[in-house]
């Protein structure tokens, strides 16, 4: 059996915070999307580049709600200099002219979601995980290495981040994916996560879990097979039974 668990560490510097959780089974590999649902899905990011608009309501990043509440949670744990949350990333493109442009289908997909929500998404390979995902304050020196990166770059002590037996899976929260579990157009099962850190956007985390689990299910033909938020009253789910 495997389990995502959100450790104390966590909750205690996020005891409001909550954390949708998503595994997906069965998916269709890149592949074999039809045409017709690829295009369908470089559609519906594209117009969630249009709806991301809403939350800008400050041609300083910064100063959006969706992205300050981000910044200021990331001062409340060691992080690398630069590092911003996932979304931050998404929205700074859309304000720039630049909006975020079609990948794969599955990252297509949560890219959408993400954008759409103004909520952090982020997608693992299940099947790479060595033992259980925990989130939490880490000592440091786990092993790591970025997509996209020729060189290791292990955690930070006292920096938050998603990791299992064998090193970190995200740095900085939800900064940055590792090569070692990352989601390839082959993968058939994914856990993915959208993270809320004010409880006054329950309903929204709420709303992007069903859009989601219906997106997969629809264009990649995946069985959802969990599908739950993660609270400090509730803070670990079964992820493999």
């Amino acid at each position: 059996m495997q389990k995502f668990i959100a450790e104390e560490s966590f909750w205690k510097l996020f005891p409001e915070a909550a954390i949708g959780v998503i595994v997906a089974r069965g998916m269709k590999p890149t592949s074999e999307v039809p045409v017709e649902d690829a295009a369908a899905i470089a559609a519906l990011l594209r117009e969630a580049n249009a709806q991301a608009d809403r939350h800008l309501t400050s041609n300083t990043i910064s100063q959006n709600d969706a992205v300050r509440v981000w910044r200021e949670a990331y001062q409340q744990f060691k992080t690398k200099k630069g590092a911003r949350c996932s979304i931050e990333n998404l929205l700074k493109r859309v304000l720039k002219g630049n909006p975020v442009g079609s990948i794969t289908p599955t990252v297509d997909i949560y890219n959408a979601v993400s954008l759409k929500y103004a909520l952090p998404v982020g997608g693992e390979d299940i099947d790479a995980f060595e033992g259980d995902l925990r989130l939490g304050i880490t000592e440091g020196g786990d092993a790591f290495r970025a997509l996209g990166e020729d060189e290791d770059d292990p955690t930070l002590p006292g920096e938050l981040c998603y990791r299992d037996n064998a090193g970190a899976v995200c740095r900085c929260w939800n900064w940055r994916d590792g090569q070692r579990t990352a989601l390839t157009d082959d993968s058939e099962s994914a856990f993915f996560i959208i993270e809320c850190v004010v409880p006054s956007r329950i309903d929204d985390l709420r709303a992007a879990l069903d859009e989601f689990s219906q997106l997969m299910e629809r264009y990649l033909g995946a069985s959802i097979e969990v599908r739950a938020i993660v609270d400090r009253s509730n803070p670990e789910v079964v992820i493999v039974g």
